[in-house]
């Protein structure tokens, strides 16, 4: 644990939690065969530092359109007993439609998805190596077989 004292600045005692976290990818995809982290992954391992930190997580969404597209983004704020903070924003874009969800389900999860990128930039977490970030869940194109030119133009000779 570490101790605080009036003299410990919020940026140290937020690298303090930076330094601290381990946040488990404690989710399995079964569908991609991977594993991630969700926001409430990282809450979880984050509650005790900050509380041995003195400090306190405030998490925020807010609908905003850009460019005719609906997004959540969600604010994330660390404040610290002298009203302190520092803040970090993520946005995720709510779908038009996605098959099996109502409208409420699709706001859910593009706040999960924004609180997790705010808390991911606030907390210095990298997610470069998270498949949920970047895997296509078998929708990306195959790629097609490469024809030898040569090979081709020596067909025609045969």
């Amino acid at each position: 644990m570490t101790e605080t004292n009036d003299t410990t600045t919020l940026v140290e005692r937020l690298q303090s939690v930076q330094s601290q976290l381990k946040a488990p990818k404690g989710q399995k995809n079964k569908f991609g065969n991977y594993n991630y982290r969700s926001a409430e992954d990282i809450l979880e391992a984050l509650k005790p530092l900050l509380a041995s930190n003195g400090l306190a997580l405030i998490i925020t969404d807010d609908i905003v359109e850009i460019a005719g597209r609906v997004y959540v983004k969600a604010s994330a704020s660390v404040i610290d007993a002298y009203g302190a903070q520092i803040g970090s924003n993520g946005f995720a874009r709510e779908a038009e439609t996605k098959k099996g969800m109502d409208d409420a389900q699709i706001t859910g999860s593009a706040s999960s998805y924004a609180r997790k990128y705010a808390l991911n930039g606030l907390f210095s977490i990298d997610d470069t190596k998270d498949p949920d970030s970047t895997n296509t869940h078998g929708k990306g194109n195959t790629p097609k077989p490469q024809q030898n030119e040569t090979a081709n133009a020596l067909e025609g000779l045969i």
